[in-house]
């Protein structure tokens, strides 16, 4: 049996997969990277990994390592990506891909050039939430679909580094993704407004006002526009990262308090009858049997040890070890990931331009096309 030797960087929310990748049937964990030379040694202890880097480009001059996995702060994505892909190595990397455009069309070429494989491990696109609908749509019980909305409201005061009035806009594939993603669409252009102020210590950081940005996605090829928004300071909201899905047969609306049930509305019942709340089932029969148990809780023994955003985060849908898997398999199998690097460029794309249209008033910004970078 082939296996792949994973070398996870950044050992925060990276943690989260490193037993996945222990107990992933084609995978060996082979590496782990991060700075603080304390805290890798005591993830190394506790998970029992020998290999350790405390500088990345050592790292990258291992030829053992196969791929990486990509948990840095956001700052680093793309730099780290592109020395990774260049070093011959496949990559994985959490949500963004980039922070600029020039960045996203640079990680497309370098996995062109360099025919290593590249995929944004985007949570929402791996939820159960969205494997439902997914489920709906190929079983062609949603008719034809005809709009798609979604949403990332989340409270960030207090959390650390970049974060601080960060423009909200500027992490969209939570919400970008499921959009895109569920019918393979690709966003063509962008008009994005901008509504309400955050405080101005806030503001002044990234010179963003906004406490609410949303933005309205032409598909490129296709009679479908998607609508997203997002908040994260000054808005008095719930976590909430909603996916709704509008279709002639059925349509699928999110919950408006988390933890409750979702709703399914049925066409041409009588009007009483139409919305249902359904339970979305768990999709870890989808997965090798070794994994099937982080679907439904993290990694760690000690809850109080869990990282912040997958408590916060309503544990990303049980989407961690979906991720690994499709990563994973498509090396495996020599094939492009869901979402390719042609698909994570846009996604991000969307969130950057969105920003940049709601600095200005709303003006339409086109999306460049990355299946014709070169």
């Amino acid at each position: 049996m082939k296996k792949i030797n994973i070398a996870i960087v950044g050992l925060g929310f990276g943690a989260e997969f490193i037993p996945i990748y222990q107990r992933h049937p084609h995978t060996i964990m082979y590496a782990i990277c991060q700075r603080n030379k304390e805290k890798l040694d005591a993830i190394g202890d506790a998970f029992g990994i020998e290999k350790r880097y405390s500088d990345y480009d050592e790292l990258l001059k291992d030829p053992a390592i196969d791929a990486v996995h990509i948990n840095s702060p956001i700052p680093n994505h793309a730099e780290q990506s592109l020395k990774a892909l260049y070093a011959g190595k496949h990559v994985a990397c959490t949500v963004p891909m980039a922070t600029s455009i020039d960045d996203c069309k640079a990680i497309v070429k370098a996995c062109k050039e360099t025919g290593k494989k590249y995929m944004m491990m985007e949570t929402v696109v791996y939820a159960r939430e969205f494997l439902f609908v997914k489920e709906l749509y190929e079983k062609g019980e949603l008719g034809k679909v005809q709009f798609l909305k979604a949403s990332h409201q989340q409270d960030m005061d207090g959390w650390p580094d970049y974060w601080p009035g960060l423009p909200p806009m500027h992490y969209a594939t939570h919400c970008v993704g499921p959009v895109a993603g569920l019918l393979k669409l690709e966003a063509e252009y962008v008009s994005c407004f901008g509504s309400g102020t955050i405080r101005p210590e806030l503001a002044s950081i990234h010179n963003s006002p906004f406490a609410v940005e949303s933005a309205h996605i032409k598909f490129r090829n296709s009679d479908l526009s998607g609508y997203v928004y997002r908040s994260l300071f000054d808005v008095a909201r719930q976590y909430r990262e909603s996916f709704e899905v509008y279709g002639t047969k059925k349509s699928f609306e999110w919950a408006l308090i988390e933890h409750e049930e979702h709703v399914l509305h049925t066409a041409k019942l009588p009007e009483q009858e139409i919305p249902q709340k359904v339970t979305v089932p768990d999709y870890a029969h989808l997965l090798p049997e070794s994994i099937r148990d982080f679907t439904t809780k993290g990694v760690y023994d000690i809850a109080a040890n869990t990282h912040l955003s997958f408590t916060q985060g309503a544990g990303h849908g049980g989407s961690h070890p979906h991720l690994a898997h499709e990563f994973v398999m498509a090396l495996i199998e020599d094939r492009d990931p869901f979402p390719n690097a042609v698909q994570s460029a846009n996604w991000t794309s969307v969130g950057i331009l969105a920003h940049e249209s709601a600095m200005k008033g709303g003006e339409i910004i086109k999306i460049p096309d990355y299946n014709i970078i070169s």
